[in-house]
């Protein structure tokens, strides 16, 4: 497998925040009816970074920083071994 968990407080400040934007702007991650301003989006993703329901993944074949929330890592078996010790 070609993704390696970077832990999200390992990362600078910028880069964190980079990764986070990368990810609140594209394309299919509306929020519904209403339009949701980017500040908020990373808001609510740094929230969800902090309770571990998303984590920053480093794909060596691409050299990017991608989020996935847990039911995402562990349908790409990157959580394996977590998922089974509990």
């Amino acid at each position: 497998m070609s993704q390696v968990e970077i832990p999200w407080r390992e990362l600078s400040s910028d880069a964190l925040n980079g990764v986070i934007e990368e990810f609140a702007t594209r394309e299919g991650t509306e929020y519904g009816e209403r339009d949701v301003d980017l500040p908020t989006k990373v808001a609510q993703i740094r929230r969800q970074l902090e309770r571990a329901e998303v984590r920053v993944y480093f794909d060596t074949e691409l050299s990017a920083c991608q989020l996935l929330t847990r039911d995402e890592a562990a349908r790409l078996c990157l959580l394996a071994g977590e998922e089974r010790a509990g």
